[in-house]
């Protein structure tokens, strides 16, 4: 069968080089050098890196775009920004949050992200935030994959309804438990905050995800408790912690201990470099703590690292634009992660391995996968990072649904050329 499209002359992430993409009725039907086939439409992308969307694991879009309402966080704290929020949720509406939510996944959309997992408050009774993500998650879905997080944010003990509104939510279709043990009054009612929603994800069948130890205090330890709860009820390969800024605090025979825990019950940790590092520390005075949590450290014992954007233009974070490479690019430099290997495992943690925590279904560059793919203005993962590279062509099941022009700046300058690219097409790495 002809092809629909075939894209030619590509760069792969994992450095196949010069490969043409062959594309029919939504999925990937060939992948090799000069294949000897014509397509409806070609597209000519030598030299430039294709592939897999971005995807987002940990997002908060019921908060997304509110920047100024009701009003600004003038502090720029985590602790203002739930305050900030609390006086947000009574005045949200369905309508309003449905607006702001679909005006970031154009976005989300335009800077090649296929895919987002968000957290959704549900310490609201009228669970605004849940109807209206759901109704969202729906519209969007020719597009872009959302799955949603029942999280109770003020404390699923703290907040008085916050066990029935996430079984509420859950029975409404929200996907995934979430919770945030660390904000609970004890680190008892932490712990047993941790095991029950476990145990409620383990009843239905449900992947957990739990902001955990979102804190500089080093005995912050709900991941331990999330570790322990995963390989009690079997949940191996669903859950994930995220944040876990506490680890940055901790000393470094305790993080001994915990990081084989965490690999060995088979959870995943989402740090969210570009928050992380403006909310934590800010009661440092010198030397002040980078407030990531230990990403090389947990990549080498085999735990699946991803990276999220968690907030734009939020209560949060005033910063943002929907761009992963952004998101990887901050993760390098706070990590330190400079070398060529950890560069390119930084490139995976906005591709590959929040695919694999959201259970991304035909998901890659192989005959069989979505052709779901994303060409940049760059010759690999490196290049991309260095650059926050161009999104040339987003495609969604073949189509493409978005496009932008190279960034090409005009000289004039005596005895120079005419313009310039930052671009090199061959890294000679």
């Amino acid at each position: 069968m002809q092809p629909d499209l075939i894209l030619r002359g590509a760069n792969l992430p994992d450095g196949r080089q010069n490969h043409d993409i062959l594309i029919k009725d939504g999925l990937i039907q060939a992948v090799g050098p000069a294949i000897d086939a014509r397509g409806q439409e070609e597209l000519d992308v030598s030299g430039r890196l294709v592939t897999p969307p971005f995807v987002d694991c940990h997002f908060h879009m019921d908060a997304t775009l509110s920047l100024g309402l009701p009003r600004l966080n003038r502090s720029g704290t985590l602790l203002e920004g739930i305050q900030l929020w609390s006086e947000l949720k009574p005045l949200l509406t369905h309508e309003a949050v449905i607006e702001r939510a679909l005006a970031y996944c154009d976005m989300a959309v335009a800077q090649g992200i296929g895919a987002i997992r968000s957290h959704v408050d549900v310490c609201d009774d009228r669970l605004v935030g849940v109807e209206a993500l759901l109704e969202v998650k729906r519209q969007v879905a020719p597009y872009l994959t959302l799955q949603l997080v029942a999280f109770p944010q003020d404390g699923f003990y703290r907040y008085p309804g916050a066990r029935a509104n996430v079984l509420r939510a859950l029975d409404l279709g929200v996907d995934i438990v979430g919770g945030i043990p660390h904000f609970e009054r004890t680190m008892e009612d932490g712990r047993r905050s941790v095991a029950e929603l476990c145990e409620i994800a383990a009843e239905r069948g449900l992947m957990v995800d739990m902001h955990c130890d979102e804190s500089d205090d080093p005995l912050s330890r709900h991941i331990e408790t999330l570790a322990y709860e995963t390989q009690r009820l079997g949940l191996q390969g669903r859950v994930a912690g995220s944040h876990l800024t506490s680890m940055h605090s901790m000393d470094n025979y305790y993080a001994s201990k915990l990081i084989p825990l965490i690999a060995e019950a088979g959870v995943a940790a989402i740090a969210n470099p570009l928050v992380n590092i403006t909310l934590q520390g800010r009661h440092d005075t010198y030397p002040k703590r980078r407030g990531m949590t230990r990403v090389p450290e947990l990549k080498a014992a085999g735990v699946t690292v991803a990276f999220g954007h968690d907030c734009v233009m939020d209560p949060w974070y005033s910063f943002g634009s929907g761009d992963m490479l952004e998101v990887a690019h901050m993760a390098v430099h706070v990590g330190q992660m400079t070398s060529l290997d950890a560069v390119r495992a930084c490139f995976d943690s906005v591709t590959t391995e929040p695919a694999r925590i959201m259970g991304l279904e035909g998901y890659g560059i192989e005959p069989g996968c979505r052709a779901d793919l994303v060409v940049l203005e760059a010759a690999d993962p490196i290049e991309a990072i260095r650059l926050k590279a161009a999104r040339l062509f987003v495609l969604r099941g073949g189509r493409i649904v978005a496009q932008a022009a190279p960034r090409v700046s005009r000289l004039d300058l005596p005895g120079r050329p005419p313009a310039v690219s930052l671009l090199r097409l061959s890294t000679g790495i």
